[in-house]
């Protein structure tokens, strides 16, 4: 039977590629990055359930890794595409792990001994990684990576590793390949945007202004504060903890007019993880307009309020850092009152937006993007997962802004649409 390449390793390509390997299609799970997960593994909890978050995805996780139809691919980027719905053939790169894949057994003790510490970008740049690591304690495949851009040659990995997993530099080198396909599934997956530019809110100036996702990792048990709620200006507790939404979302001078969609419930969602851990903490959430659209997200909406958080709406001008701390004016636009804020710590609810190198990842396949960069369906109306091309099929936040259960619904349409592909090209 003919194989699919699902292109991305998030919770939307893990879904896909499922779908279809029970279906018996071989499928080519192609990764850039050391290992699977995507997203979703930074979390700490999911919304309306609270559900842990590792605990649904693990076993996806390691379901993929064992399934007998599913060939992974990590350390893995798609160069091209070839031919037609049916018969493709698909370039990929695979770039260097500088470990050996059969020998390593995620054993640790290379990093242990590693002296050298880097920028972690797993923990969203508040923890820290070796410069040979596991990209987090659930890697699938648990196996180790040596940063050659970081590494100092000290030796000390070669010496530690009783397996001869750690090779050098002159014996593993970038491989181009090439995958017959009879159809292609892109799941991508997105970025988040970068709040640097709006120096009015002191991202990077102020340790106490973070992003939302540098609070996931904060809050989750496997992160670096060990999912104690930290300023990060003093390792304190904070006494109150400010939530400012819409932060690259609904936004024209950020040029991202549209809703990110999961930002006013993973706020929602933190907000009521602080409670539950510090309830003498004062929660605040700063939102031009409360978007709980989905299944039981009215429900969760009142539950935080229940719990104590409260909901300003309106948004500052700026955050301004005093002798005191940081300080934040704002209308509540539904009393017009002027409210003076001090928290101690500012979450900036960061919105969705494409991942780095879309543009050449849609030339490479011969698609096309929104004006917003994500890529482009043929037809919206019908919520379709297919793109200008026969046989690539798109799913999850590529396509747009979406949350877990819209991602994995569109995983499953796509994987079925390639399923037919499979059918009609035959044995």
């Amino acid at each position: 039977m003919a194989e699919v390449v699902v292109i991305g390793g998030g919770i939307a390509g893990i879904q896909a590629a499922l779908d279809l390997a029970n279906h018996g299609v071989r499928v080519h799970l192609v990764e850039k990055e050391p290992a699977i997960g995507g997203h979703m593994a930074q979390l700490d909890k999911t919304f309306p359930t609270n559900d842990c978050s590792m605990c649904i995805l693990s076993p996806k996780m390691v379901e993929v890794e064992r399934h007998p139809g599913i060939v992974l691919h990590t350390c893995t980027e798609v160069t091209g595409i070839e031919g037609e719905v049916g018969t493709f053939t698909v370039h990929l790169r695979r770039h260097p792990r500088y470990v050996d894949e059969e020998r390593c057994n995620g054993c640790g003790d290379c990093t242990a001994v590693c002296p050298v510490e880097v920028y972690n970008r797993f923990d969203a740049g508040i923890g820290v990684r070796k410069a040979i690591y596991r990209p987090m304690p659930q890697a699938v495949p648990n196996v180790t990576i040596r940063d050659a851009d970081h590494c100092i040659d000290c030796g000390l990995c070669y010496e530690a590793c009783g397996r001869d997993a750690v090779l050098h530099d002159d014996e593993d080198r970038e491989e181009d390949f090439e995958l017959p396909a009879a159809s292609v599934v892109v799941t991508t997956g997105y970025a988040t945007f970068d709040p640097a530019g709006k120096r009015n809110l002191r991202y990077l100036q102020v340790p106490d202004v973070v992003t939302s996702l540098q609070f996931e990792r904060m809050i989750n048990a496997s992160g670096p504060t060990g999912g104690e709620v930290r300023r990060l200006s003093n390792g304190a507790v904070p006494r109150s903890v400010a939530f400012l939404q819409c932060v690259g979302s609904r936004d024209m001078q950020a040029d991202r007019p549209y809703c990110s969609c999961v930002c006013c419930m993973a706020a929602m969602k933190n907000a009521m993880l602080i409670k539950e851990h510090h309830p003498e903490v004062e929660v605040t959430i700063l939102y031009m307009d409360v978007r709980a659209y989905g299944k039981g997200y009215e429900e969760y909406f009142n539950r935080a309020e229940a719990m104590g958080v409260r909901f300003l709406r309106g948004l500052p001008g700026e955050i301004a850092q005093t002798d005191g701390g940081l300080e934040m004016q704002v209308e509540n636009t539904e009393t017009g009152a002027v409210e003076l804020l001090k928290p101690d710590l500012v979450v900036l609810s960061v919105g969705m937006e494409p991942p780095k190198g879309m543009e050449e990842i849609a030339e490479n396949l011969g698609i096309t993007l929104e004006e917003t960069g994500f890529v482009h369906t043929r037809d919206e109306k019908m919520n379709s997962v297919a793109t200008i091309r026969p046989g690539i099929y798109v799913a999850g936040t590529a396509a747009a802004p979406k949350d877990i259960p819209d991602s994995v619904a569109m995983a499953g349409a796509a994987a079925m649409r390639a399923y037919t592909d499979v059918l009609k090209a035959g044995p």
